[in-house]
């Protein structure tokens, strides 16, 4: 795991060492080990590098890296999981190696099969590849999102990093906010790529490679898609279901233990984290590290007693940290700083906490249980979700539309001034004729910007219809659920989930590998039936009955509580007065974007205690700290 960046110069002037110097020490987090430059004969070409060093911990697998003759060179950032496999093959076609990295492994299979060698591999990355001979740059982003890729092409340069704030360290850049992403960012919780919040970096989507010509010609292409593999034949079999989930995952754990360094487990005490633990368990002959957080202000959100029980029955190394609301306000700046551009989930502020703790325990590199509520259907708002889908296309979808609007006037007058916003839009959706599910992280609506914009921004839906659309292109399989979950992989888990795992655990220099979001799983998951995947109103159905006798039922069948900071407590209490002077003293103003008068309602209102008021308010907290941090130079006092 690393940091990545590079220059390509289109105009007369060469790459500035310096510069490059400055990009990849921005991200010395991401690899404080070793460094690395290149730069190509002509001065025209520039990669750097900074090392996590986790397979060969020799000198030897550094990066940049080149083939034997240098007309190749790569800097990656991720880890190939299949690597020998592959090197047994090219080696056996006359490749020589110097080194035992999975890097090298990439340099010769791109040689020998071309762009299309991606599809050889199985892990997570961020790869980019300059041919020297075709004068040719490629850039790759995992199938899945696990890693991320952000560019921008801006005065005769083309630049790329793993973080934004190394990009931002050019002098070629011109930073301006992208309203468009800024309206993405109240609905969802993150702007959806290929956009950022900044105006003219973008980020690669997940399963897209990126090829420039010598001429500057940008092209982006898709390589992959779970849909791809897609044979619309959906399992229905549980017996052949269970057995094929634990043999998936039990190779996805396996593959992912590989490693030069320690590695060992974040412990929620779900089901998703102690399988994790009680699968590598099997596979070791020492205790498995594992490493819990909780909060010391508000213990009922703590999930310690789960997580001690899973500990105690696989006898694991267990290491535990608690943190309070005063922890989370000094790290706020931080925060802000490691995000890059703003993730609403305040998830990120545990995930760093236990990312340090694992990191000052000696542990460099963990499995993380991201992914698996998304392709097994476990949160029970999908649930309601789902019904309340098929209420509308059973029942809405055939009304006349004159009913509908007046069902919508209707319910306007009853619940605008109640605050319930939320439930208002269900019914906007309904009147017009727009899918019920947007996805799992949806905060501010249509009927919430109308009271918090003073400006007219981008209509979010057709972000998430253009998903839909490119699902019914690839599949012909009418599923709701299915359809659901396709939009959570397009969207929310990638670019929130996915993006805070990699920017909190980077950010304490670990490294996060996430072996439910193994593609193999992840293609087998989308060929089972949506009726086991939530059966008899049990969310996770099949992945609970796979499980079982592999940990506690008392683990399984517990009630799902969710890995989670309290901010519906901090915010009406120890943060309370920081965040409403915050809402309303943010230097973010200026830009004449927001209503005030709502923002002190969504602070005042009697709802507060509602799951979308208190996200409605860490949407704009964060948002503003972000805008003060990077365009004031500092949050307000």
């Amino acid at each position: 795991m690393c940091g990545i960046c590079g220059i390509i110069s289109f105009d007369n002037s060469t790459i500035d060492e310096k510069i490059l110097v400055q990009m990849r020490d921005e991200m010395k987090h991401r690899g404080p080990d070793d460094e690395g430059i290149f730069i190509n004969p002509e001065g025209k070409v520039g990669f750097g590098f900074r090392r996590l060093a986790i397979i060969d911990l020799s000198p030897v697998a550094n990066q940049p890296m080149s083939n034997h003759d240098k007309s190749v060179w790569i800097v990656f950032n991720g880890e190939i999981y299949n690597h020998l496999e592959v090197r047994k093959e090219l080696e056996q076609k006359g490749y020589k190696y110097k080194s035992r990295s999975d890097t090298e492994t990439i340099i010769y299979a791109y040689e020998e099969y071309g762009i299309d060698f991606i599809h050889k591999l199985n892990g997570m990355f961020a790869i980019a590849i300059w041919d020297e001979r075709e004068k040719l740059f490629i850039a790759y982003r995992d199938r899945i999102g696990k890693k991320p890729f952000y560019y921008t092409f801006q005065n005769g340069k083309f630049i790329f990093a793993s973080e934004i704030k190394s990009i931002l360290k050019t002098p070629y850049v011109k930073k301006e906010i992208n309203l468009n992403s800024l309206s993405h960012y109240l609905t969802f919780l993150i702007p959806p790529s290929p956009d950022t919040m900044f105006e003219g970096i973008k980020k690669l989507p997940p399963g897209h490679r990126l090829i420039i010509n010598q001429s500057g010609e940008i092209k982006i292409e898709e390589y992959y898609d779970v849909l791809n593999s897609d044979n619309e034949v959906l399992e229905m079999d549980e017996t052949v279901i269970k057995q094929n989930i634990v043999k998936l995952l039990r190779q996805a754990i396996k593959d992912r233990m590989i490693s030069d360094v320690p590695f060992g487990v974040f412990l929620s005490g779900g089901i998703d984290s102690s399988t994790n633990v009680a699968l590598m368990a099997e596979l070791m002959d020492r205790p498995v590290d594992t490493f819990s957080i909780g909060f010391k202000d508000f213990p009922y959100n703590n999930e310690f007693e789960y997580a001690r029980k899973v500990a105690q029955v696989f006898k694991t190394n267990h290491h535990e940290i608690q943190i309070d609301a005063k922890d989370a306000l000094e790290f706020f700046p931080k925060l802000v700083y490691h995000q890059d551009e703003p993730l609403a989930d305040p998830v990120c502020i545990p995930l760093f906490f236990v990312s340090k703790l694992a990191r000052d325990n000696g542990t460099i590199v963990v499995q993380v249980g991201e992914g698996s509520d998304e392709e097994f259907a476990g949160y029970p708002w999908m649930l309601r979700e789902l019904k309340l889908s098929k209420l509308n296309q059973n029942l809405f979808k055939n009304f006349p539309s004159i009913f509908k609007s007046a069902l919508y006037s209707i319910t306007k007058k009853l619940w605008e001034d109640e605050g319930k916003l939320l439930e208002l839009d269900y019914i906007r959706r309904i009147k017009d004729n727009q899918s019920i599910y947007w996805g799992g992280a949806v905060n501010f609506t249509l009927e919430h910007k109308k009271k918090l914009l003073l400006q007219d921004l981008n209509n979010s839906y057709e972000k998430i219809n253009s998903i839909y659309q490119k699902y019914f292109s690839k599949s012909k399989v009418n599923d709701l659920l299915r359809q659901m979950i396709y939009l959570e992989f397009k969207n929310r888990l990638p670019e929130l989930l996915l993006m805070r795992v990699d920017k909190m655990s980077m950010a304490t220099s670990v490294e996060a590998r996430v072996p439910f979001l193994d593609y193999r799983l992840v293609e087998y998951s989308f060929k089972i039936n949506s009726q086991i995947k939530i059966k008899n109103n049990t969310t996770k159905y099949i992945l609970k009955k796979a499980v079982e006798g592999i940990i506690p039922n008392e683990i399984i069948y517990r009630k799902k509580q969710g890995f989670a900071a309290p901010m519906n407590y901090w915010l009406k209490n120890e943060l309370a007065k920081f965040t409403e002077h915050y809402l309303i003293n943010s230097k973010i103003h200026k830009l004449n974007l927001f209503n005030k008068d709502f923002i002190k309602f969504l602070i005042a209102s009697p709802l507060s205690d509602r799951y979308d008021f208190v996200q409605n308010t860490w949407n704009l907290l964060n948002l503003f700290m972000w805008y003060d941090y990077w365009f004031e130079e500092k949050l307000i006092d």
